[in-house]
């Protein structure tokens, strides 16, 4: 009798002494050093460690991959994935017309504004209405280059870009400073996003 009590105390004791599932260790990955660390200790769950680049990757799971933020822990079947790293950027790029609110009146401001929108939607170029409109002297006609942060270009122009689709015309307007632009958006975001993922067989 005291054998087998002892056998049904050594079965119940088993799934508390079980080892954490692959999902709780991955809750205490924190770094690539520590992924390296579940690597060498889980061989026999054949763990690694990935790199997903945006506009690279592009099969269904590398899709998925991309839509998470660092530290995100998730499943797919029988594998489990945590995002590690994350070093993700965006520029944006558009041509622009400015027109100077501390020389020009309200009233001239939308008068002109009038003006050009009317010859952009007749088909003349952006860049030639640039070159006979802006008032700020640029000569590169009215094309921003690829620029990120308020160091390169007001964030009202940044925001507009962001919110808008290559092809779209819009204004902005920066009262504080007296700028007002019209822009149209030239370009697509270019997105860069790389992550760095550890991903292990089991759940």
């Amino acid at each position: 009798m005291k054998h087998i009590l002892g056998i049904l105390a050594l079965m119940i004791s088993i799934p508390t002494m079980a080892q954490p599932t692959v999902r709780e260790q991955f809750e205490k990955v924190k770094t690539v050093q520590d992924a390296e660390k579940y690597i060498a200790a889980n061989a026999n769950l054949k763990p690694a460690i990935m790199k997903v680049v945006y506009g690279k990757d592009s099969s269904a799971l590398d899709k998925r991959l991309l839509k998470q933020n660092k530290g995100d822990v998730f499943s797919v079947g029988y594998v489990t994935y945590k995002v590690i790293e994350v070093e993700e950027s965006v520029k944006y790029r558009g041509s622009y017309i400015f027109l100077d609110r501390g020389s020009l009146s309200n009233r001239e401001v939308d008068s002109l504004s009038k003006i050009i929108v009317d010859k952009l939607n007749k088909g003349i170029p952006f860049e030639k209405v640039s070159d006979e409109y802006t008032m700020d002297g640029n000569n590169t006609q009215g094309d921003t280059g690829w620029f990120y942060g308020e160091d390169t270009a007001p964030k009202e122009l940044q925001d507009g870009l962001k919110k808008h689709v290559k092809g779209d015309i819009f204004f902005v307007d920066v009262p504080e400073r007296q700028w007002y632009y019209i822009v149209k958006k030239t370009y697509d975001d270019d997105l860069r996003k790389e992550m760095t993922v550890l991903r292990s067989n089991g759940r």
